[in-house]
């Protein structure tokens, strides 16, 4: 530790660390724009000049080394005169356009003009303009003559995103910020370039000249996507969400969102929002309201359980649907007699498991991890705050190994990280290539391999084993692409085996937002209960859709929609209008915006979250339709009044669940049979992933959505 005086206070902070840093420690504010605690130092705009003792003039404090007895002041007529000269020269060429900026009101340059900007400028001469530049559908760079060269866009792009999207051309008044070639910014986190951006340089263009900051109200949510569980602050004007920005959480998402958890909120005030109850009458679709709705399904499931029986109604539930919402819809199914209840509609395998499936370890342990295995997923683009942990790894030196496939491209460009190793064989040979890791393993450490085999491994095979053997904190990932494969169990029993053998800690990255919490409420088929596959496969007369779209969502696809036109009622309880060609009944509920609920993240983390807006039209909260659906079909155990009660009676009432709750154990055979002969998983491309981001416009005109479309075109 090094003691330094900081503006007469004695500071202790570790060797090596910078006079900001120092700042910091003691809460001494210090102004600055190109700083940022998550980003490299540039010392590009100089605003965070001190006073530092026998310096011959005053010190940047973000690139100055702290030194014991450093005697540094930040208040100084030194100090306070070289940030007022830095401000000087920074508003020289600034278009002082702050009434028609959309950062006015948040803009760290119209902030600390305030306090170190003059009344008048000595400059006369003609202002710098720069030309707008068009990047992609996300970020606009229409004004870019109030850039001051912080670079932070850059160095994050560099060290965040993992992708060298922008960049500085040229050298002083002639210096911009592009991309070079005309290309746009495609990085699946690049609207965290708008937060930092210090200035009105880049704006969100969805949000453009639509509110003021001042006019938003602030509230916190969590993501709905993926298992991330990012920290949200949802921006609210006239009951109508305008804006969605991180909330800092250093455990889950640091002071980072992706893209869909920023943009995908336009799809909530889109034209496919439904907003009252419809039924299909003659082929045609009819407004009603919800009384005649709700009492039209009680008694059609009435009817269909007489004729046919309870086993014959089942419900197919969504992963980004709340804890809440699979709790009352399990009870509510078995409250009926039937055991067809299931949230894994991308599966191929439906073996029965032991415990709930998870990371494995905390999300905040991936950014520390020496050795990594990454198993059937596309890193960067399922999981891009998790794939962002990994990068700070790989910055700080851990080795990255992958298992995939060619459609996954496990490469240092693709991923946007070095890939120290990879297999790359065809999704039905992946138990094969991770049986021929294991006996890489297994020969190196001297102990029988789970699986007979013949041959020596390969050389990226003995690659992979050398650098699950080193290191020290280590862990061996299951992607989407592995939990939804035919041999996910054997593809389990291997990692675990590995992890056994190896030290390291064995997980899935999982799909959704609630993928943990749907298995901890057991939205799962009972004791001779249909799965996903079954049920999709035509074995219902009635078929209740909680926030969820087969032919997308499912591994069945279109044949989906087959199979369900064929039963005698379809129930599609969503936020959008949906199903239209299969489905009897429509009925409106509200999404994460509208209803409060709790959202289980990989790491089995419980985060609840309160309504930020009102339910639009006549949708209502999901948890309250299923209520007093169960009240109409008389089932007993259905008088909750609150959100609260319901996570009473789920357990969720101390704000936690039992850590013996979660397990990645497998009792599948290392060998095990495919299942339906299927050969690749289904996984959903980055802008695919649910209901809300299909419907999300400007996402949907991003490079990574053109390419899904083209694909299934």
């Amino acid at each position: 530790m090094v003691e330094i005086e900081l503006d007469g206070k004695k500071v202790e902070v570790t060797e090596g660390s910078m006079v900001m840093h120092a700042a910091d420690k003691a809460g001494t504010y210090i102004p600055h724009f190109c700083y940022h605690k998550k980003l490299s130092i540039a010392a590009n705009c100089r605003m965070c000049l001190v006073d530092v003792e026998k310096a011959p003039k005053p010190m940047p404090a973000c690139a100055t080394p702290v030194t014991q007895g450093m005697i540094v002041r930040t208040k100084s007529d030194k100090a306070i005169k070289a940030q007022q000269s830095v401000m000087e020269f920074l508003l020289i060429n600034h278009p002082l356009d702050c009434p028609i900026c959309d950062q006015g009101g948040e803009c760290q340059l119209q902030d600390l003009a305030v306090g170190y900007g003059g009344s008048s400028s000595r400059y006369e001469e003609e202002k710098r303009v720069v030309f707008h530049k068009d990047v992609g559908p996300l970020i606009s760079m229409e004004e870019m003559s109030r850039c001051i060269h912080c670079t932070r866009c850059v160095r994050f792009g560099q060290e965040v995103a993992g992708v060298m999207e922008l960049g500085m051309s040229h050298r002083g008044e002639h210096a911009e910020i592009e991309t070079f070639l005309d290309g746009s910014v495609d990085s699946e986190l690049s609207g965290n370039m708008i937060d930092i951006c210090p200035v009105g340089a880049l704006t969100s263009k969805p949000f453009r000249y639509s509110a003021r900051t001042w006019e938003l109200s602030r509230r916190k949510s969590v993501s709905p996507h993926d298992s991330t569980g990012a920290n949200l602050i949802v921006q609210v004007k006239n009951n109508r969400v305008m804006r969605v920005v991180p909330l800092e959480n250093e455990d889950v998402n640091e002071c980072w969102i992706a893209d869909r958890d920023r943009f995908s909120y336009e799809a909530l005030n889109g034209p496919e929002r439904l907003t009252q109850p419809m039924l299909k009458q003659g082929g045609q679709w009819q407004q009603v309201d919800w009384q005649t709705a709700l009492e039209y399904v009680a008694n059609g499931l009435k009817q269909i359980k007489a004729d046919h029986g309870a086993q014959s109604i089942g419900a197919l539930v969504s992963p980004h649907s709340t804890l809440e919402e699979l709790h009352l819809a399990k009870l509510l199914v078995q409250g009926l007699g039937s055991a067809n209840i299931d949230h894994r509609l991308r599966h191929a395998s439906f073996e029965a498991t032991e415990g709930v499936r998870w990371l494995g370890t905390s999300i905040a342990s991936l950014s520390q991890l020496q050795r990594v295995l990454v198993i059937g997923t596309n890193l960067r683009k399922d999981h891009p705050l998790f794939a962002q942990r990994i990068r700070q790894a790989v910055r700080n030196g851990a080795a990255l190994s992958a298992l995939t496939s060619t459609e996954f491209l496990a490469d240092g460009e693709a991923w946007a990280m070095p890939v120290a190793s990879a297999v790359r064989v065809p999704a039905q040979g992946w138990a094969d290539a991770l049986a021929e890791i294991a006996s890489a393993v297994a020969s190196s450490a001297g102990v029988a391999a789970p699986v007979a085999r013949s041959g020596e491994p390969g050389d990226e095979a003995k690659a992979i084993a050398a650098s699950l053997l080193g290191g020290e904190r280590k862990a061996i990932l299951l992607g989407n692409a592995a939990a939804h494969h035919a041999e996910a169990g054997a593809l389990l029993s291997l990692a675990n085996w590995l992890g056994a053998q190896t030290g390291a800690s064995v997980g899935y990255l999982t799909e959704a937002a609630n993928t943990v919490g749907a298995q901890l409420v057991g939205a799962l088929p009972g004791e001779g209960g249909l799965d996903a596959g079954q049920m999709l496969g035509g074995s219902l007369k009635a078929a209740l859709l909680l926030n969820t779209e087969p032919v997308f969502d499912s591994a069945a696809g279109a044949a989906a929609a087959e199979a369900l036109a064929r039963a005698q009622m379809v129930v599609t309880l969503s936020p959008f209008k949906a199903n239209l060609d299969f489905s009897d009944v429509l009925l409106p509920i509200a999404p994460f915006t509208e209803t409060p609920g709790t959202f289980v993240n990989a790491e089995g983390r419980v985060q609840s979250f309160h309504a930020v807006v009102k339910p639009q039209g006549e949708a209502r909260p999901a948890w309250k339709v299923l209520r007093v659906l169960a009240n109409l079909l008389g089932l007993q155990g259905f008088s909750f009044e609150s959100v609260g009660e319901v996570q009473a009676d789920i357990g969720l009432a101390a704000g936690a669940l039992p850590a013996d709750r979660f397990s990645n154990a497998t009792s599948a055979r290392a060998d095990g049979q495919r299942a339906n002969g299927a050969a690749e998983p289904v996984v959903a491309r980055i802008y695919q992933l649910d209901s809300i981001v299909r419907r999300a416009p400007s996402l949907q005109l991003t490079a990574d959505a053109r390419a899904a479309q083209e694909v299934f075109a």
